[in-house]
């Protein structure tokens, strides 16, 4: 109730604890997240569990849980948050390719889960593919590159290149 005595709730006031509360719901996921990235980068995903990735994060394995049913859902949030972050900002093919070549998640999985980074790359139909190739549609201009940046940017998963080898091969993609 408002202070001038009218029934109807003030403006704002009722957003405000929501508000408060999906700041810390993000806050949470973001930090798991993040942790599950360093989990994978330190022990590879088959190596990494839960509890590891609770405990990086400093959440307890319910707040994990009420976040995540499993490490396949954590999975799945790193791979989107990864997605939308890569193509949030202003950005370049080489900046793409650079950032995949020099992930190290990427790089551990590499090493120790190849099949599985093999079967995450080959899944073409998973709707993340849809948002990579419109991020790649408006770098690139027209789906033939795009899809020719995208096989070369796929390539980087498990053949990383140097950043001026990214640099040098971007701009020839772009010519």
């Amino acid at each position: 109730m408002s202070i001038t005595g009218n029934s109807a709730p003030t403006q704002g006031l009722d957003t405000e604890p929501h508000q408060r509360q999906m700041t810390s719901y993000r806050k949470t996921r973001s930090a798991i997240i993040d942790a599950t990235k360093n989990c994978l980068a330190i022990h590879g995903l088959r190596a990494t569990s839960m509890i590891e990735i609770a405990d990086s994060a400093e959440v307890s394995r319910a707040t994990l849980y009420n976040h995540f049913r499993d490490k396949e859902s954590v999975m799945r949030g790193l791979l989107e948050f990864e997605v939308a972050r890569l193509f949030q900002a202003p950005v370049s093919l080489a900046n793409l390719s650079i950032e995949i070549s020099t992930d190290p998640a990427v790089a551990t999985l590499r090493r120790s889960d190849p099949a599985l980074l093999a079967q995450m790359a080959s899944s073409g139909d998973d709707p993340l593919w849809a948002q990579v190739r419109a991020g790649l549609t408006s770098l690139v201009g027209t789906t033939n590159r795009t899809e020719l940046a995208l096989r070369w940017l796929i390539g980087q998963l498990f053949a990383p290149l140097s950043p001026s080898q990214s640099q040098e091969q971007a701009a020839s993609l772009l010519a």
